[in-house]
């Protein structure tokens, strides 16, 4: 496993090297509640967890069976999110600082799915499948279209509640998919911890 630490080094070598993403907790807010993450998932073999509420984020291989973390809130792979044994529910807002619980909010569990973990066959119109837990309200913030070449990405802008295990409610927002380079896969998203 690969662990990667919170809010250093955001501007490190800013003017010595060519700028690329920063990955992790790239900003905190002061009062420690909320900030942005950037996530490399480009790679469809591993999902990256992340721990909140100690901002730390961890990464495991799924073809070498890696196993998770003991403690994480909600984990990626590449496009798909799946949690913790928590639930999550989609609202109507575009900004996070807009979120807060909503009476009448449809919160879902994660179910039983499958992602990819091989690309190397999809000319011949097929891909490598492993079985997994995948929430299906969180996995709704990018739509891929692969009906046509090259395919077409619509991320939602909703911002998205994320209630776990131990009650606390927390906003996403995923805000990008790709970095400066147009390279896919590396997802960055705005969260913020209402209640604990």
């Amino acid at each position: 496993m690969l662990a990667l630490v919170s809010c250093n080094g955001l501007f490190g070598g800013l003017y010595d090297e060519p700028a690329k993403s920063p990955f992790g907790f790239v900003q905190c807010d002061d009062d420690g509640r909320g900030g942005i993450l950037c996530i490399d998932a480009t790679s469809y073999t591993r999902w990256t967890y992340i721990d909140l509420h100690h901002r730390h984020i961890d990464m495991a291989n799924i073809t070498l069976g890696q196993e998770a973390p003991i403690e994480w809130d909600f984990a990626i792979h590449h496009y798909d999110v799946k949690t913790h044994e928590g639930t999550a529910a989609e609202t109507p807002f575009d900004n996070v600082g807009m979120a807060k619980e909503l009476y009448g909010l449809e919160f879902v569990a994660d179910v039983d799915s499958q992602v990819v973990i091989d690309m190397s066959t999809m000319m011949e119109g097929y891909l490598g499948y492993t079985p997994s837990k995948v929430n299906p309200v969180l996995s709704r913030w990018l739509d891929v279209d692969i009906s046509t070449m090259p395919p077409i990405y619509t991320p939602s802008n909703k911002v998205y509640l994320l209630r776990l295990s131990d009650g606390t409610l927390v906003a996403l927002q995923f805000t990008s998919y790709m970095d400066d380079s147009f390279v896919k896969g590396i997802v960055t998203l705005q969260y913020r911890i209402i209640n604990d």
